[in-house]
């Protein structure tokens, strides 16, 4: 799915603006975590809430590593909200959270440094 984690790696090919514009990347506060036994790797389900545009919706997320389910509730996170949902296990992932690597490729979630508006688009 990545294309790599290794932070000495080049750039992507550059791209139109028009092209970042297509992605739908919305700040949303985690309501619910639950484990995900099922999963091929470890992860979680999560339950984002992306304020009353977009709602709630659900994802997965390999964040097992420096997360307990317990502190996730009222984080905010980023996600992409416009990918088509994805089926993962026995759990339809309809948006992508996002997070960078660590220095052992564990994922550390994408969130805002202050309390934003639930919905809001990263520009």
């Amino acid at each position: 799915m990545h294309m790599t984690h290794d932070t000495a790696a080049p750039a992507a090919p550059e791209i139109a603006f028009d092209q970042f514009l297509a992605v739908d990347i919305r700040v949303g506060t985690i309501v619910a975590a639950h484990p995900f036994p099922e999963a091929r790797k470890p992860a979680y389900k999560l339950e984002i809430d992306f304020g009353p545009a977009i709602g709630v919706k659900r994802s997965s997320a390999q964040i097992t590593e420096h997360y307990t389910l317990e502190e996730l509730p009222g984080r905010q996170v980023a996600a992409v909200v416009n990918f088509p949902p994805r089926q993962i296990g026995p759990m339809r992932s309809e948006v992508l959270t996002l997070g960078f690597p660590d220095a052992d490729g564990k994922v550390v979630l994408v969130q805002p440094s202050h309390l934003v508006a639930n919905g809001g688009r990263l520009f």
